[in-house]
């Protein structure tokens, strides 16, 4: 679907410079222990599996606005960037360029989501399989569409909603918020580990 948007529109405009901006570009000065699974070189020599994170450009505009609005350099700051909606992740910027991010190879890993389930211990997969038939599709459908927020809530992904259920005593509700509150403050801690110093928490 991008490339023929891409294509539609080298065909409408063929006298404008097209450009392609990556959502993982940002992302690319991350070192290689950040990037890394500690799985088999192989996949990654041969095959590229690795952390790419995403929700680049936002971050990339983040960081320099977080700059203006501290009247600093951003490319002398250590930020904690987070990245909180439906799909949320999370950050480490040191002095302009991305040193990690919650999300990986896809954008399921990391922080817990509006429907995606965020970390989980990768054997859920034959765990599934093995007791309730569900297939590596499946699986990954549920982790992806009917977890997170929406999950751990059994009523809703979205916060506005958890929030007004919980004041009401809906407990899925309040343990869908204390769930995501939790892990962003884990990730929070992560992360500042990642720049080695603190100036800004945005």
């Amino acid at each position: 679907a991008n490339i023929l948007g891409i294509q539609a529109s080298q065909h409408a405009f063929p006298e404008l410079k097209h450009v392609a901006v990556f959502d993982t570009a940002f992302h690319q000065t991350m070192p290689s222990h950040t990037y890394r699974y500690a799985i088999p070189a192989e996949y990654y020599e041969k095959h590229g599996v690795r952390r790419y994170g995403f929700h680049g450009t936002s971050y990339r505009y983040v960081a320099q606005e977080a700059g203006r609005v501290l009247n600093r350099d951003s490319n002398r700051l250590a930020l904690v960037i987070a990245h909180l909606g439906n799909g949320a992740s999370i950050s480490a910027v040191l002095n302009g360029k991305s040193q990690d991010t919650s999300l990986g190879l896809t954008p399921l890993e990391g922080l817990v989501m509006g429907t995606r389930s965020g970390d989980i211990d990768p054997s859920l997969f034959s765990f599934l399989s093995e007791n309730f038939a569900m297939s590596v599709e499946q699986t990954t459908n549920m982790l992806n569409r009917q977890s997170g927020l929406l999950g751990l809530s059994g009523l809703s992904n979205d916060c506005r909603t958890l929030e007004a259920a919980a004041k009401e005593g809906h407990a899925g509700a309040t343990l869908a918020l204390e769930v995501f509150a939790y892990r962003l403050a884990k990730y929070i801690g992560a992360m500042t580990v990642a720049c080695g110093r603190l100036d800004a928490l945005v």
